[in-house]
């Protein structure tokens, strides 16, 4: 057994402000109506092109887009802060208040973007009623003032419930075509709820089971442990931990069955273990033994007497998140005769929060190399995660993973990045028929920039074997 971790610890991330300053800069990226004058024709111009706006760099560089974030006030509004993903420091609201033009309802604030950034945004509108702006509590009480952004139709829906997110993407993002490649109804696989029973956490746990089309029914055989399995045999089998925001509503059976339809990944089968909730997760998700217990001893065992699954570690993929990033690095490292693949997204590599930090990045160092695969992604906003993830990084390679891939996007702590790397990266690690090309960015071809450089469009590029076909 790889080694134990280290008991529970606090149960947020280390509080560190940002390092550097939010990339603020003045005008717009759309003319501004001047001091007191109508804005009809403004707010009219606004809804066609959408929100944010997104105009050249103010600074003259092609590799950067001036972005602008908007709000119509009203007579009780007292400020605005745009908050997009990892971009702002909760904590810290000044760096991205709008500015107000006097005597209009043009609220506003520009930032300079790479060509290459995509998140999730906030608007916190203050009409009136809380503390006083700059005293002790009145961050917090902003936060719980979100409002819809009545410009923007793109919208992502929030973990744990709640009104949605709303996106924008810059013309060289990473494509997020992969979530609507075609699959033809016939071909398409299903994705059931399930209450798995579990002697390892006590009681049941709902999960999602995603089945590829032709797979039910289908009669165990030696892949489920029936007899010796034979090499390669068997179904491909995803472990994808927060479970219950990628099945049901982020909808990762679609994306599978893309996948699966275009040739980019073979027929697999995907296990979405619920995470319950906050505290929960904090306690299961932070490399517990019980925890890899569950999935090894449980859920495999109940998913392999229903399908036929393979027990090759080296066509098994274990995938999360910012926790579930952690607790997938680790289950791999812990039981690399079943996980062979590793997808850790924003993992929380600082874990845990206190004297023993860095816990996992230290055991690599010290522990022999196993035979896991690592594909590794982080967004460069995220100040908080990034110093660890980039010294977990030093410490895979020096312990011998040649296979281990590391990226970083330009991108926050953020389920929109994390949709577009789960998309590359799974036909890595498990290919299909067809030999893809990564898409690296939507490309500056994408015709909605002539219009708002927000909206994307462009299909992904792939470049099929002889004989296939997207």
């Amino acid at each position: 057994m790889f080694a134990s971790p280290p008991p529970s610890a606090l149960r947020h991330p280390p509080r560190v402000p940002r390092p550097t300053p939010v990339p603020r800069v003045g005008g717009a990226a759309l003319p501004l109506p001047g001091p007191g004058a109508a804005t009809e024709d403004f707010w009219a111009e606004v809804a066609r092109r959408g929100t944010p706006v997104v105009g050249p760099d103010p600074l003259g560089d092609p590799a950067h887009r001036g972005v602008t974030f908007l709000w119509r006030g009203g007579p009780g509004t007292r400020a605005v802060q745009a908050v997009p993903n990892k971009l702002a420091d909760p904590h810290d609201p000044r760096a991205t208040l709008m500015e107000r033009v006097p005597d209009t309802d043009v609220w506003h604030v520009t930032l300079r973007l790479g060509a290459d950034w995509q998140g999730t945004y906030d608007l916190l509108v203050d009409q009136g009623g809380g503390p006083a702006s700059g005293s002790p509590e009145y961050a917090a009480w902003l936060r719980t003032r979100r409002r819809a952004d009545p410009f923007n139709s793109r919208t992502l829906p929030r973990r744990w419930g709640g009104e949605p997110l709303y996106w924008a993407a810059l013309p060289q993002a990473p494509a997020q075509d992969a979530w609507s490649l075609p699959c033809p109804a016939g071909e398409r696989g299903t994705l059931s709820a399930h209450a798995v029973p579990s002697a390892r956490l006590g009681g049941t746990r709902r999960t999602w089971l995603y089945t590829p089309a032709g797979a039910d029914g289908v009669v165990a055989g030696p892949a489920n442990g029936g007899g010796a399995a034979l090499p390669g045999s068997g179904l491909p089998l995803l472990v994808l931990l927060d479970g219950e925001h990628w099945g049901p509503v982020l909808g990762v059976a679609g994306l599978l069955d893309g996948l699966i339809a275009a040739g980019l990944v073979p027929p697999m089968a995907a296990l979405l273990p619920d995470s319950v909730d906050a505290d929960t997760r904090w306690a299961e998700l932070t490399c517990r033994p019980e925890y890899l217990a569950f999935l090894t001893e449980d859920l495999i065992p109940w998913a392999a007497e229903r399908l036929p699954l393979t027990t090759d570690p080296a066509r098994t993929v274990i995938a999360g998140q910012s926790l579930g990033g952690l607790t997938a690095a680790w289950a791999a490292l812990a039981a690399p005769h079943r996980f062979g693949n590793v997808l850790a997204q924003s993992g929380s590599f600082w874990w845990p929060n206190g004297p023993d930090a860095e816990w996992l990045t230290r055991t690599i160092a010290s522990a022999p190399r196993r035979p896991v695969r690592f594909r590794l992604s982080f967004g460069r906003q995220e100040w908080v995660a990034l110093p660890a993830a980039r010294r977990l990084r030093t410490a895979l390679a020096e312990a011998g993973y040649e296979d281990a891939e590391y990226h970083e996007f330009n991108g926050g702590h953020d389920y929109l990045c994390w949709r577009a790397e789960l998309a590359a990266r799974l036909p890595e690690l498990i290919p299909g028929p067809v030999v893809s090309e990564p898409v690296v960015s939507g490309g500056e071809a994408r015709a909605a920039e002539a219009a708002n450089a927000g909206l994307p469009g462009a299909a992904a590029h792939a470049r099929t074997a002889p004989g296939a076909a997207l």
